[in-house]
């Protein structure tokens, strides 16, 4: 008999937590595991990207306390006697805590950690410690986020398990960047640099603008490449966030050499594109965006957050730089723009690492293990 899963999320828009998702649902073992996915929100651009016979419920969740969420979740526990529940994100976590234990079912509960070393509402600290009883386990994707999670919910340490995040390989791929950068109008021959990210606080867009300019102030020529778009309904102020970074932009020494080519559903026809990629976030958990650049053949330089220093090497398949040092950031990309046989070395060994450790395949073997323990 399969073991019925059942995946709840706030939304299926373009983020980290739904990628990954995607990739687990696409790649889970289908003659073990019947896996269905939820979402809160009827916004579910992603789920075009699962394979098809995944199936998709959707409970929408009409205001930011909508208690019926609870009782809807809980009758398609019933219905569909699911096996375990795993949730991703703030109130897609406490609904299916809360809608677990209405369900008067057997159902295991599993919860998630994305991120390390943010911060949390009182409102969410306080929901996290009242229904920690009701949980079973919880899947971090970095070891750096399992600890701040116990200390923040007052978890033990023994319900956590780290699953690092997944790439599809075979999508994410070396291709012909000539051919690439034709399609997309850009210079054959311009030093490209690429952020993939929402735009909001986390990704700190503003430190490698600053860093960016004392680039071109050194008298580099480069473009930069932004992917990524404001949320969906400016959700964490997104939208405000928006405007400052494009202001700051406007006023940089190289606001004409930025493209912004917002969100889109081919980034793995993108990555390629770029000589390297930055990412220069104040948290992470396991960065989609980091394997996936990594995965194209494309070096990362990356913050010194979370656990990016086990994917990410230094001198061997990339860097990793301090927090907000606009001085060691501007001086690793000046050496990737400089030195054209080492970034190439960069760039087969990024792939390599990847292929070995966190391929997709990696990620939902891993959790499969996890879904079939019978001591949760």
């Amino acid at each position: 008999m399969k073991t019925k899963i059942l995946i709840v999320i706030s939304n299926m828009e373009f983020g980290g937590a739904q990628r990954q998702i995607v990739e687990l649902v696409n790649n889970i073992d289908q003659t073990q595991f019947e896996i269905h996915v939820c979402s809160l929100s009827e916004y579910v651009p992603l789920t075009e990207q699962f394979n098809e016979g995944i199936p998709l419920h959707i409970i929408h969740k009409k205001a930011k306390f909508d208690f019926s969420v609870v009782f809807k979740l809980a009758s398609l526990i019933r219905k569909n006697k699911f096996n375990v529940i795993h949730s991703y994100l703030f109130d897609a976590e406490i609904a299916a805590r809360l809608a677990a234990k209405l369900s008067c079912t057997d159902i295991k509960v599993i919860g998630s950690e994305r991120n390390a070393n943010y911060t949390l509402k009182p409102i969410q600290r306080r929901a996290y410690k009242l229904t920690k009883h009701l949980v079973n386990a919880i899947i971090a994707n970095s070891q750096s986020g399992a600890d701040f999670n116990a200390s923040q919910t007052g978890q033990p340490a023994s319900k956590y398990h780290v699953v690092y995040n997944g790439v599809d390989t075979s999508r994410f791929r070396p291709q012909d960047k000539k051919t690439i950068r034709a399609e997309l109008g850009i210079d054959q021959n311009c030093k490209l640099i690429g952020m993939f990210a929402s735009f909001k606080q986390q990704k700190n867009h503003p430190f490698l603008i600053e860093a960016l300019q004392k680039v071109k102030a050194q008298g580099h020529e480069f473009k930069l490449l932004l992917v990524g778009d404001t949320l969906h309904g400016g959700l964490h102020g997104s939208d405000d966030y928006t405007v400052k970074v494009k202001k700051q932009i406007e006023a940089s020494n190289f606001s004409d050499d930025v493209i912004y080519l917002g969100n889109r559903d081919d980034i793995e026809h993108i990555y390629p594109a770029c000589d390297f990629t930055v990412l220069p976030s104040l948290f992470e958990g396991t960065p989609n965006v980091v394997l996936e650049s990594m995965a194209c053949g494309v070096p990362v330089i990356a913050t010194d957050v979370s656990d990016n220093k086990k994917i990410i090497t230094n001198i061997l398949n990339g860097y990793i730089i301090s927090l907000n040092n606009t001085e060691q950031l501007s001086s690793r990309i000046i050496t990737l723009y400089e030195n054209k046989e080492n970034l190439t070395l960069m760039a087969i060994n990024a792939r390599e690492q990847v292929e070995k450790y966190f391929s997709s395949q990696n990620l939902a073997a891993n959790m499969q293990l996890i879904y079939c323990n019978k001591a949760l």
